[in-house]
């Protein structure tokens, strides 16, 4: 099951209205025969830039939206080299540029009406990174480089924009991953070990309740002053936590050297 679909789930058992805009929207019918009117699935393949703006309008036009969650990703694991350019920009166009589309195409009536809530469900990847995963982590830095310089812009708005940033969620998203075609050369070195790891991981690098990941992004999208970022899960945190004493260890270690290279005084 995805996360989409127990986010969807939560915010209808809620009593709240949603549209759901899906690559399958079969997969919603049981929802659909549930929760009747108060459901509105919407077929769409968010890398289809120009379906974006149409769906977001009829939304727009059943009610006002309060929250956005873009939830849709997906991953390419192998070295860049072995990535082909179908892969390259299959990454970012799903992981990158479909939110920031679908996200500018709310903001208008967001800002007009000075409420709104913008989840972007990023990834523990957005702050670390793995060799191959390149394209997904660049696609996930620059959802979080995107989404931190919107919230400045929004928030006097009263329009709060979310960085969510789970572990590795039991969900399809493991079993959906993609490989790319591998090149022998890479078998021995770290991006053939990574490989490897993916080809075979099971539960055991999928830790997390997708149930209590969905409850957990409710209640902060509901909330009254939602948090610029917030990381989901133990294996998260650590890789969150690492990367930044790194990077802070790695520039601490070379002050000198940045502050040597102004005009002399």
């Amino acid at each position: 099951m995805t996360t989409a679909r127990i986010i969807a789930s939560s915010i209808l058992a809620a009593g709240d209205v949603l549209t759901a805009a899906v690559r399958k929207p079969e997969s919603m019918s049981d929802l659909t025969e549930r929760y009747g009117e108060r459901l509105v699935v919407e077929k769409l393949d968010v890398t289809v830039t120009g379906d974006i703006a149409p769906v977001v309008a009829r939304a727009q036009a059943r009610r006002p939206v309060d929250i956005v969650v873009n939830n849709a990703g997906g991953g390419v694991i192998g070295a860049t080299e072995e990535m082909s350019d179908a892969d390259i920009e299959e990454q970012i166009a799903l992981n990158l540029m479909a939110p920031v589309h679908i996200t500018r195409a709310f903001i208008p009536a967001m800002r007009e009406r000075r409420s709104g809530r913008i989840i972007q469900i990023s990834s523990a990847s957005g702050q670390g990174s793995l060799p191959t995963s390149s394209m997904y982590h660049a696609a996930k830095w620059g959802l979080e480089g995107f989404s931190e310089c919107l919230r400045q812009e929004l928030e006097p708005f009263d329009v709060f924009v979310t960085l969510i940033e789970p572990g590795g969620v039991r969900s399809s998203f493991g079993g959906n991953l993609k490989f790319a075609s591998a090149i022998a050369a890479y078998r021995d070195t770290p991006a053939g070990a990574m490989r490897s790891l993916f080809e075979s991981a099971g539960d055991e690098l999928y830790t997390l309740d997708p149930q209590k990941i969905a409850q957990a992004i409710f209640e902060i999208a509901t909330s009254e002053r939602p948090p610029v970022r917030v990381t989901l899960g133990g294996d998260a945190y650590e890789v969150v936590q690492n990367a930044w004493q790194s990077r802070l260890a790695f520039l601490q270690s070379q002050e000198q050297l940045a502050r040597s290279v102004a005009f002399d005084d």
